[in-house]
């Protein structure tokens, strides 16, 4: 039996991408939105984490981070995300964070099934329709912090929100702020956001 926690903000789709799961043979299913997923995780201990990367909250990227750490000192779940193509900043973020699985969004259903099975196993899976963004996501200039701290500037968030968010101090958020403006040849922070955007970044 492979326990799957579905991690989705959208509760219809969540619910109907539920129900379709159960339905597969060897599939226990769990679902939450976003924000109870961390404590969902804690309880449920599943053995599959699938993730959709549209995280609800306005705060920019997921907290993918909180769906991969070691249980008891085991091994953590394994992770597959959902995920539109032409946004490699966010598939970077969740490789980086330890993502196994990679699954289009525009994609047939059965490829979660397989990416889940596939995860389980401790195999990586990755949609051919997402393998151009992963081209894209190893020439981006930007670190998966870097990454994280223009998520939440796009969505608004100021300096001091942005450091409660990611338990960093202001400098630091302002020395992040500075080298992604050098890093993506922006004037200032509205520029380098214009151009993440304009490049599929955020």
């Amino acid at each position: 039996m492979i326990r799957v926690l579905l991690v989705h903000d959208a509760c219809l789709v969540r619910s109907v991408l539920a129900d379709w799961l159960r339905r597969e043979p060897g599939f226990a299913v769990d679902d939450t939105p976003w924000r109870g997923a961390a404590g969902r995780l804690r309880s449920l201990c599943p053995d599959v984490c699938a993730a959709d990367l549209d995280c609800a909250d306005g705060h920019g990227a997921p907290p993918l981070g909180e769906l991969c750490p070691p249980r008891g000192g085991g091994r953590p779940p394994a992770v597959v995300v959902l995920a539109h193509a032409n946004r490699p900043g966010l598939l970077k973020q969740a490789a980086e964070a330890g993502a196994l699985g990679f699954v289009d969004k525009a994609g047939a259903p059965d490829r979660l099934v397989h990416a889940i099975r596939s995860v389980a196993a401790r195999e990586r899976f990755v949609d051919a329709t997402l393998g151009f963004d992963f081209l894209k996501a190893a020439q981006m200039p930007l670190t998966r912090r870097e990454l994280s701290v223009l998520s939440l500037a796009a969505g608004g968030a100021s300096i001091a929100e942005i450091a409660g968010s990611l338990h960093l101090s202001h400098g630091t958020v302002r020395n992040y702020m500075a080298s992604i403006t050098r890093k993506t040849g922006a004037r200032n922070r509205i520029d380098a956001i214009r151009i993440s955007r304009g490049e599929g970044w955020l």
